[in-house]
């Protein structure tokens, strides 16, 4: 236990202190050896203060420590710790780098990495390497946080494809503004701005990105919405609807309906016109083939009539005879089907009948056991009852006998 105590006179904790750093006299490497560390202590603490502390808990409960209340430690001990803690918080000063920049908890870690790395090395810590590491990690982290806010940011806040492509540049700059305020705030000594320069080529590169994205989502969507849109059209003219005289005309009429249908349906995005006309720009031949059938079915219209009834007769003739082949398929499937249902009928009442059988038999085989068990029991009986009699005449026939 240590006492607070020198030539019997009580001493604070800060005298005990003092005295304990007081160097010895003289020159001897042992006395060197004594006074090295209180010289450096001396020198680089230039203000102390000691604390005491009774030991936190008594007997088996100082390996258990980990686990303790605080109303389970030491009083005293508690009081000690609350007195040093005071004073930290009181007198203690924010630790600062060079510049008056004030170190938190994470910069704090990074420096102690820093000096950790550097001491495991082999190199000397260097205040000005920690400072160049620390603002490379800080920077590069705030970038991160950065990055990490725009992304959910436009994820929240951007549904895909846009009306329009200034609609998600006013986002992308609203998320973007978010952006930088937020590695402003977290960002160390970017005296050059090189970290925000960083960030803004990265945020520039996600912009194009996103607009890429909307340009794909906004054609997909208008494929898909083109498709069914004008399918009825595309359906019609494999049907020939538009190959008659006159066909072509009724085909620019749809074509135009379907054109206004289309441009009405919202959410459509920055590619709409584009995808259409590329549409059409397709379809193209067709119309040029509707046109020159219109031409040529002017001509040849009662021929072609002819032609269409021929074809319209082998198509229902077809029809007749798909259907009637559907229909014996049908016939022989269901004939299928009953022979299976026959043929497992058939195998469940054999299945029955050997069952049946077994029973029978194992029933017979079981009553002739039981019968032979009561013949073999009767004879059993039927023989120790004659054993009894003799037993009875042997004792009778005893108990009859005269001694002379």
């Amino acid at each position: 236990f240590l006492g607070l105590e020198v030539n019997g006179q009580a001493i604070t904790s800060d005298e005990y202190l003092e005295k304990s750093l007081m160097l010895k006299q003289g020159s001897d490497e042992r006395t060197q050896t004594f006074n090295l560390p209180r010289l450096c202590i001396q020198k680089f603490f230039p203000v102390k203060k000691c604390f005491v502390f009774d030991s936190p808990a008594l007997g088996s409960k100082l390996s258990q420590l980990q686990t303790l209340n605080s109303d389970e430690l030491n009083p005293d001990f508690v009081q000690n710790l609350s007195e040093f803690c005071s004073h930290i918080f009181t007198h203690s000063k924010t630790k600062t780098l060079p510049g008056g920049i004030q170190v938190n908890g994470p910069r704090l870690e990074s420096m102690v990495q820093t000096y950790v790395d550097a001491i495991n090395s082999g190199a000397l810590p260097s205040m000005e390497n920690m400072v160049v590491t620390l603002t490379r990690r800080e920077n590069t982290a705030a970038v991160q946080k950065a990055i990490a806010h725009y992304d959910q940011q436009m994820s929240q806040k951007v549904q895909l494809p846009t009306e329009t492509l200034q609609l998600l540049l006013d986002l992308h700059k609203t998320c973007e503004k978010e952006a930088i305020e937020i590695f402003r705030k977290r960002s160390f000594k970017d005296d050059d701005q090189c970290f925000q320069k960083e960030l803004e080529s990265l945020l520039s590169a996600k912009r194009d990105e996103i607009c890429r994205k909307n340009e794909d989502a906004s054609a997909a969507l208008c494929s898909t919405l083109l498709q069914s849109t004008f399918q009825p059209l595309e359906q019609e003219v494999a049907r020939g609807v538009y190959a008659k005289p006159g066909g072509h005309s009724l085909f620019l009429q749809r074509m135009e309906q379907l054109k206004a249908q289309y441009r009405q349906q919202p959410g459509k995005g920055t590619q709409a016109e584009e995808v259409l006309q590329k549409y059409l720009k397709a379809k193209e031949p067709v119309s040029a083939t509707i046109l020159q059938t219109d031409q040529d079915l002017t001509a040849k219209e009662k021929q072609k009539k002819e032609e269409q009834a021929r074809a319209e007769a082998a198509r229902a003739e077809a029809q007749r005879l798909e259907a009637l082949r559907v229909q014996e398929e049908q016939r022989r499937v269901e004939q299928e089907r009953r022979h299976q249902e026959h043929l497992r009928q058939i195998e469940f009442e054999r299945a029955n009948f050997q069952r049946e059988q077994q029973r029978k038999q194992k029933q017979r085989v079981q009553e002739e056991m039981e019968r032979i068990k009561a013949e073999q029991e009767a004879q059993l009986r039927a023989l120790q009852q004659q054993l009894q009699n003799m037993r009875v005449i042997s004792h009778h026939e005893h108990d009859q006998c005269i001694i002379i």
